[in-house]
């Protein structure tokens, strides 16, 4: 499980790091930010976030909103000394609320919570089946980025690296059409749930890197993604 804190007071934010620390299991990834701002600027992907809503500069409202905009999946849980904030942070989805001084035995419970909302996430979406170069694997479709037709192999880029297979990358558009991916350009396809932005003829992905649009596909790609992200919006 992947954590993040973001507090602006130091002593805040090591409070909650040793108290995770002494959390039965261990995490693969625990790290602290002193800002909204701060956090915003990582390409890091976490599955829990532990958010001051009273910070300097942007507070943690603002900070969720902008969260949001790029990751609906990551648990929110706000740390505050002020209890009349709770009605402003269920606006934004947050996941739970913790009063400062937050008592250890509550925290455990917000991660227990989350690995078991985690748990059932995972059994809702199937993994697929890919066959490549180094062998069998499983992949999520949501911790794929994108595939590039390459040097006469596709490459896939994951949240995890990156790997090769065999194939044609229009058997590749077909089969992940229903999982929300997309043709940007003959040599791609990509998640559109890891789009940022796309600036002219390229298009910004989550992970910071950039991949092309083409000039025939761009009208077409545009509007389906601006219907994806529409309907994700009733969900």
């Amino acid at each position: 499980m992947k954590i993040a804190i973001c507090d602006d007071e130091k002593s805040a934010r090591d409070i909650l790091l040793q108290m995770l620390r002494e959390y039965p299991d261990s995490f693969s990834c625990l790290d602290a930010y002193e800002s909204g701002e701060a956090f915003l600027k990582t390409h890091k992907n976490y599955d829990l976030l532990f958010l001051d809503i009273d910070m300097k500069g942007m507070d943690g409202i603002e900070t969720a909103r902008k969260i949001r905009l790029k990751d609906k999946k990551l648990k929110i849980v706000y740390v505050t000394a002020y209890r009349e904030y709770a009605g402003k942070a269920f606006s934004v989805h947050a996941f739970g609320y913790l009063l400062k001084p937050v008592k250890k035995e509550k925290l455990f419970i917000q991660i227990e919570d989350a690995k078991s909302y985690r748990e059932e996430e995972k059994q809702e979406e199937e993994p697929l089946e890919f066959v490549t170069t180094e062998g069998r694997v499983l992949l999520m479709p949501g911790d794929i980025y994108y595939f590039e037709f390459w040097n006469r192999k596709i490459k896939i880029c994951t949240k995890d690296g990156q790997m090769e297979m065999r194939g044609k990358i229009s058997n590749i558009r077909e089969k992940m059409l229903e999982y929300g991916f997309a043709a940007p350009h003959k040599s791609f396809v990509v998640n559109m749930e890891q789009v940022k932005n796309i600036r002219g003829y390229e298009i910004l992905l989550m992970n910071g890197e950039q991949i092309p649009l083409s000039q025939k596909q761009a009208v077409g790609f545009k509007e389906t993604l601006s219907k994806y992200l529409a309907d994700r919006k009733e969900v």
